[in-house]
């Protein structure tokens, strides 16, 4: 199965898990560190989620992964908050985060520079376009390593 596949039917065996507990799912993803595997479930809410948000649905969510039981992998379940400088990774993430101020770096310099920050003015399915120093600027997504909110700007 596929790391996406994991990914997505992890997904959907915590939707309704995360409809009870009251809060939203953030993203999951399935990576290997180190020589380990870990599904993560990142969760949140209005007015950010506590350690008793996360072991609830940590609960709940190996008791169904225990159920369904589809990932091959030894693997570590870890849920958290996305926490302050989250990465955008889906649309979701970038439509719920224009008007905040991102760093964003490439993988190859543009104009001899890799690493940008500014406010998110918007995005489509190519590209993202960011406000440096009264400017917008439009970068191509698959042109950026990372994005996420900056902490101090």
């Amino acid at each position: 199965m596929k790391k996406s596949e994991i990914e997505a039917r992890a997904e959907a065996l915590l939707a309704p898990i995360a409809d009870k507990c009251g809060v939203s799912i953030y993203d999951v993803e399935y990576v290997k560190e180190a020589g380990e595997w870990y599904l993560r479930a990142y969760i949140d809410k209005e007015g950010g989620v506590n350690i008793n948000d996360c072991v609830d649905v940590n609960h709940a969510l190996s008791d169904a992964l225990d159920e369904d039981d589809f990932i091959e992998d030894a693997y570590t379940l870890e849920v958290s908050s996305p926490g302050l400088g989250r990465q955008l990774k889906k649309d979701r993430h970038f439509a719920n985060s224009i008007g905040q101020d991102v760093e964003l770096k490439l993988f190859k310099p543009k104009d001899g520079v890799k690493e940008f920050a500014g406010t998110l003015k918007g995005f489509d399915e190519t590209t993202v376009t960011v406000e440096i120093n009264g400017t917008e600027e439009a970068f191509v997504r698959k042109e950026i390593s990372v994005i996420k909110l900056a902490l101090d700007f």
